[in-house]
């Protein structure tokens, strides 16, 4: 079947097939099977012929398409609307709105019109006649293919003699009941003499397995006459295969042949070289790591040599880089297998020096001398402690100061309680043995120097204790201020990524598309992005190549990974520069709750100064020593205890109740026993008091113009001044003239006492108002009783109460209410606005002396009352005019004038007169009356 290669591969038929045989090139001789579009829809892949208009995920995923659209039947089968369904079938079915909707135009669909099939009719037409004139020269191709259509029948009927089981893709002659179906054993039996017979069937069934080859070799030929051409091709290229693998050996030969040359000559050189440099690099880091074995063993002699100086910040910064070089560098190393435990025993012990360290340092610094100073004593060394401590999150170590604090303040008052007793001859200490009985023994003098000195020394003792804790806080507050930052530093970290993140996105897409990183960046597309990026990749210690043959580049390593905590440096509040390193694992809660706690230690200072001050004044208080101190002294103690309370408030920002509330008590003791003194006082003068007119000493007039002058104090006493002045009449009080007597002198001068008290202690004013008001409504009250009530006659012996001695009470108790108003001023300025209700009580009090200056009035007046009655009474109409009667009532009138005019104001008097008028007209009237005198024009009218 081997033919030449220029055989041809179709049939040859006659000469009025010559169009049909025309030579085309081989790859437009097959045109591909257009298949069907598919309905997936698929990327392009850059063969245009290979496009459709079916969707693409890709492309078109926000473009709509008709294949977008979408009907839902039920709802439009379904429709609620209907009131009833119509027969005809289109609205029965979707609905009443289907016939009359109008579809509305697609935006999407052009408006096609014959102009757009204008230019395919023009191209086609002429394509048309060349077809049909085509058509007309070639023979029909039917007669053709109608041969080809009989034979192909003819070999099928042919096919079908043949038995299905030669047919099988499984015929085997090597399985049974194949090899009997095909030779039964029947055609070659030859017994019971049927041999001919049987050589007969044998024969017949070899020649029906012939007749069944000739079928199918002709159907093969036949087949292979159909194919003849791509068999003849098929051979052809095989031989031109052969070639090309020939040529292909020989070239791969020649390949092998330059690549093994190549490989001798460039390649086994350079990797011999690189592997000597892998092989030095492996020994570096195997030296480095040996190095690093040695560094860490001397972890532990580093350590006590920094113990030694007491640099616990040090060794407990190279106890954590030596645990975390253990953990990443060294981890497995046999050798060092015990020294993690080793080294937490270590940090252990070094937690206990450190606090016995700070109660060391605590007690040096509040048991030195209490001078002037306050300077921190060794701030370096009590900075490196607090960082120590903070570091291993011993954050109640404050309270080992607060206890030393408590111990000290009590030390300080029983050390000037000793130095102050053993400079007092009259204190024998061998006698009296306890502190507080010696302390008992001083007199007002000593004991109040050895209470400044008290407050001094807690004054100072509060500065330093302010200093020291400021520095510790300062220290907390510096740890605060660096996490914020470390969190500001990450929170920027974060946003330089997501940039280099955003950037490193676009340059894998550019790298992805085909472009060089280079052009993109001098296209200037990233420009920005890469301006930003930049600096910091070349910053970042990642980024900087190390050589592979440098000896500093396992070590870089080591030290990068061995020690994370970077250390930035700060200053404290006194200058001493610290390095604080990343590695404080305290939370800002945990610090500000640091902060205040010891921000609360200085409040507990004062508070200790506070008791501890407290216990000493009430050790000297128990024999009731404070209170027999007089106003001068307890008004010196007070502010002193008042300067100190203030000072103590200044310097620890709080105020401390405690010393405050014993002076509180200690003052109303005081102005409890000031008030009974004084009351005693004016008891005794009340009852001494004769109620005559009393002369004014200077100093009283002095008082009274200091008290003009719009300020309440005692003014000093100038004896010498006083000698060389006399004793006036009566007191001038803004040039009104008050005859007094001397109990009310005494009283407005215990008034003003009462004043400057209150001044000098104002923690007292409510309880001295009180105590004022109480005295003034006392003296009104007795002084009622002793003259309107004639309680003088009794307790003083008087004969009778004058008319004088009424006036004279009345300008008293007028004098009095004078100064109500500024008394009432006075302590309104100094009360708090809550307690402004307590001033009632002057309202109250001055209303109670008006009454009474009225009552003494309507007195004056009912004693003339009754001496009118009693005189007309025994008035007759007779001779001689005027008559002994209204001689008698003119006489009376005119002693009345005369012993109170000098003592009352002239308007007072004149309104006095007035009313004993109008008494002496209505009794004249009664008696006219009685006697019948009427207006007649007769002798008893006249």
């Amino acid at each position: 079947m081997a033919s030449s290669h220029s055989s041809s591969p179709v049939p040859q038929s006659n000469s009025s097939d010559a169009f049909f045989k025309k030579d085309m090139d081989a790859t437009k001789r097959f045109r591909p099977v257009q298949s069907l579009p598919d309905v997936c829809p698929k990327e392009p892949t850059g063969n245009p012929n290979n496009l459709h208009d079916s969707p693409s995920l890709v492309v078109d995923q926000q473009r709509w398409t008709i294949y977008h659209s979408k009907v839902n039947l039920p709802a439009a089968l379904n429709d609620p609307r209907l009131a009833k369904r119509e027969s005809d079938f289109f609205t029965k079915t979707w609905g009443v709105d289907f016939v009359d909707t109008e579809v509305t135009p697609s935006f999407y669909l052009p408006q096609i019109t014959k102009e757009h099939f204008a230019s395919y009719q023009q191209e086609i037409t002429p394509r048309e006649k060349v077809h049909e004139r085509c058509k007309n020269i070639c023979t029909p191709k039917d007669t053709f293919d109608r041969t080809l259509l009989h034979t192909h029948d003819k070999s099928r009927t042919d096919l079908e003699q043949v038995p299905k089981i030669f047919m099988k893709p499984d015929f085997a002659l090597e399985d049974s009941l194949t090899f009997n179906a095909v030779l039964p054993w029947s055609h070659f039996s030859t017994a019971g003499g049927k041999g001919n017979r049987d050589a007969a069937s044998s024969k017949l069934l070899q020649e029906k397995l012939s007749h069944y080859l000739d079928i199918v070799e002709v159907n093969i030929a036949h087949q292979i006459s159909l194919r003849s051409e791509a068999f003849f091709h098929a051979m052809t290229s095989q031989h031109e295969l052969q070639d090309y693998l020939r040529k292909t050996s020989q070239a791969v030969k020649l390949l092998r042949e330059k690549i093994s040359k190549i490989d001798k000559v460039m390649c086994e050189g350079s990797l011999r070289v690189l592997r000597l440099s892998l092989t030095r690099n492996n020994c570096i880091k195997a030296y480095n790591k040996l190095k690093l074995m040695a560094t860490v063993h001397q972890t532990q002699p580093t350590v006590q040599l920094l113990l030694s100086t007491s640099e616990f910040v040090g060794a407990l910064d190279l106890i954590a880089t030596t645990q975390e070089v253990l953990q990443q560098e060294l981890q497995g190393i046999h050798s060092f297998r015990h020294l993690g435990s080793q080294l937490c025993e270590l940090e252990k012990l070094i937690d206990k020096m450190m606090i016995a360290e700070f109660s060391t340092y605590a007690r040096n610094d509040l048991n030195r001398p209490l001078e002037d100073d306050c300077q921190i004593l060794e701030e370096e060394r009590l900075v490196s402690l607090v960082f120590g401590l903070l570091k291993q999150r011993k954050l109640n170590f404050y309270e080992i100061y607060g206890d030393e604090m408590i111990n000290t303040a009590k030390n300080i008052i029983k050390q000037c309680v000793v130095n102050t007793v053993s400079q007092i001859e009259e204190i024998d200490t061998e006698v009296v043995v306890k502190l507080a009985d010696q302390m008992r023994m001083m007199n007002f003098p000593q004991w109040f120097d050895l209470l400044k000195n008290i407050f001094s020394k807690f004054t100072i003792f509060l500065k330093r204790i302010k200093a020291t804790l400021n520095t510790i806080r300062s220290v907390v507050f510096l740890v605060l201020d660096k996490n914020q930052k470390n969190r500001d530093l990450e929170d920027t970290l974060q946003k330089n990524s997501a940039k280099e993140s955003t950037v490193d996105s676009e340059v894998a897409y550019l790298t992805h598309e085909g472009m060089f990183i280079s052009d993109a960046f001098d296209n200037g597309e990233l420009a920005a992005g890469a301006g930003d990026t930049a600096p910091q990749r070349n910053t970042s210690p990642s980024s900087e190549p190390c050589s592979s043959d440098s000896v500093s580049e396992p070590e870089c390593t080591t030290d990068s990974s061995s020690s994370k905590e970077h250390t930035s440096s700060s200053v404290t509040a006194g200058g001493v520069e610290m390095m604080i390193s990343d590695d404080m694992k305290l939370t800002d809660l945990e610090l500000v709750r640091l902060a205040n706690n010891i921000q609360e230690l200085l409040y507990n200072a004062s508070d200790i100064c506070h008791d501890r001050s407290v216990k000493f004044l009430m050790a000297r208080a128990k024999d009731g020593f404070l209170e027999k101190l007089n106003s001068n002294e307890f008004v010196t103690l007070s502010r002193l205890m008042e300067g100190f309370i203030l000072d103590t408030e200044q310097i620890c920002g709080r105020k401390s109740m405690s010393l405050r509330g014993a002076l509180q008590s200690q003052a109303n003791r005081f102005v409890n026993r000031f008030h009974e003194e004084r009351k005693t006082k004016l008891s005794l003068l009340l009852d001494n008091e004769r109620w005559k007119q009393a002369e004014v000493p200077a100093e009283f007039q002095d008082l009274v113009d200091s008290v003009s002058d719009g300020r309440i104090s005692l003014p000093e006493k100038k004896p010498t001044a006083a000698e060389e002045r006399k004793p006036a009449e009566f007191l001038i009080v803004e040039g009104q003239k008050y005859a007094t007597v001397g109990t009310v002198l005494l009283l407005i001068r215990i008034i003003l006492e009462y004043c400057q008290c209150v001044d000098n202690i104002p923690s007292i004013t409510t309880d001295m108002l009180t105590r004022l008001s109480d005295l003034l409504k006392y003296f009104n009250s007795r002084s009622c009783q002793l003259v309107l009530g004639a309680g003088a006659l009794q307790v003083v012996g008087l004969k009778t109460i004058t008319t004088k001695n009424l006036a004279l009470s009345s300008r008293c108790l007028q004098l009095i209410v004078h100064y109500i108003p500024v008394i009432r001023a006075h302590f309104e300025a100094r009360l708090q606005p809550k307690q402004f209700s307590m001033l009632r009580h002057f309202d109250h009090i001055t209303k109670d002396y008006h009454d009474h200056i009225a009552e003494i009035s309507a007195k004056l007046v009912a004693i003339m009352d009754s001496l009118f009655d009693k005189l007309l009474s025994k008035y007759e109409v007779k001779a001689p005019v005027p008559s002994a009667c209204f001689r008698n009532i003119c006489k009376q009138m005119a002693k009345m004038h005369e012993a109170i005019y000098d003592l009352l104001p002239e308007e007072q008097t004149q309104m006095l007169f007035l009313r004993i008028n109008a008494s002496y007209k209505l009794h004249l009237k009664r008696q006219l009356a009685h006697l019948n005198v009427v207006n007649d024009g007769g002798p008893l009218n006249g």
